[in-house]
């Protein structure tokens, strides 16, 4: 039985080295291939597109209204009553065209002792400039004489332009919008007599942020549509360079020709701006992901196959996709899987078309 025990504890021993012979045996770097071929074997596979960047023309919407050109209002320059309107509402005028005339108030009558006393001096200089050059007067009575004239003349154009007050003239070419007044109705110097417009050409205002105000020329192409449906194409005719101080926006105004009338002042209206163009990629909207920090961008492999991410910045907003500024042309975009997988992890990239 002794040897019996002795057997079978060698046999415990022996079958112990030949298990720990195996263990103990084996090549470091035998073992260290198939860990890194048991990782290969787990990378997450990720399909990949290739960005291409162009230049793109962005086109910034802005709502506004339309805007007569010029805005004028012809008022009384003395005081009348209104005796006769030229006008009415909706009436086409022409620069100096008569709106109204005004009660005479005795402007004429001084018009003509005006004239009157203007050739009684005249009449006066000429007999005693004959005396004084047959040396009957002094010469120092000339200045005088002469002095008397010009001051019945100066007389005069006050009276004739007291007289010209008694119409009202229309200030600019346009069109009548507004006539406040009556005829019996007496006036005061800047009483409102008529509201004139100039419609053509329209002008559509809109009012855009601080970040977007180097981006717009005056001469930007514009595109403008109506609330009523119709489009209009003009040009960027002048950018405010002092914000609004309750806003911190700056008023941008685009010229459409208008020689019909048919644009109203007033209309609300999209005005679609195309700023200078940028380099930009065009991507679907699936793509864009948040990295760690809440920025908005992209994810991307580099060369050694590890997950990057790309800030980027929107330029243009399509139905499906988006143009988007800040990817360098060539780089290897994520566009399945990007949301499982983080930056610096290395995956297996697969083109798009054959993922």
């Amino acid at each position: 039985m002794f040897t019996s025990r002795i057997i079978a504890l060698l046999l415990v021993v022996g079958a112990t080295l030949w298990i720990g012979s195996g263990y103990f045996g084996s090549r470091p770097d035998a073992n260290a291939a198939s860990q890194n071929a048991q990782n290969e074997q787990k990378l997450f596979r990720v399909a990949v597109a290739k960005a291409e960047t162009v230049d793109r023309s962005r086109k910034l919407i802005v709502s506004g209204r339309t805007e007569a050109d010029r805005r004028t209002t012809a008022v009384a320059r003395t005081n009348g009553t209104v005796t006769d309107l030229k006008v009415r509402r909706g009436s086409q005028v022409k620069e100096g065209d008569v709106i109204a005339i005004l009660s005479d108030e005795a402007r004429e009558a001084n018009v003509l002792q005006a004239q009157a006393r203007v050739d009684q001096r005249k009449r006066e200089f000429e007999a005693r400039r004959a005396l004084i050059e047959n040396g009957n007067l002094p010469k120092l009575n000339a200045a005088q004489l002469e002095a008397d004239l010009k001051g019945a003349e100066a007389a005069l154009a006050a009276a004739m332009a007291e007289r010209d007050r008694g119409l009202v003239t229309a200030p600019i070419t346009g069109y009548v919008n507004e006539v406040p007044v009556v005829v019996g109705q007496p006036l005061q110097p800047g009483a409102p007599v008529a509201e004139v417009l100039a419609l053509d050409p329209m002008l559509a205002v809109v009012e855009i942020s601080e970040r977007r105000r180097g981006s717009v020329q005056e001469g930007d192409r514009a595109e403008v549509k109506l609330v009523t449906g119709q489009t209009y194409q003009g040009n960027v005719r002048f950018v405010s360079n002092r914000a609004s101080p309750q806003t911190r926006t700056y008023r941008v105004d685009v010229g459409l020709p208008n020689p019909d009338r048919t644009i109203p002042d007033g209309v609300t209206a999209d005005v679609s701006l195309w700023l200078a163009a940028v380099p930009a990629t065009r991507v679907p909207r699936s793509v864009l992901t948040f990295s760690s920090e809440g920025r908005l961008g992209v994810r991307a492999v580099n060369a050694d196959n590890v997950v990057i991410f790309i800030p980027v910045d929107l330029v243009e907003d399509e139905a499906q996709f988006l143009w988007v500024s800040g990817i360098p042309s060539g780089a290897r975009l994520i566009v399945q899987g990007q949301d499982f997988v983080k930056e610096g992890q290395k995956v297996e990239p697969v083109p798009a078309a054959q993922s």
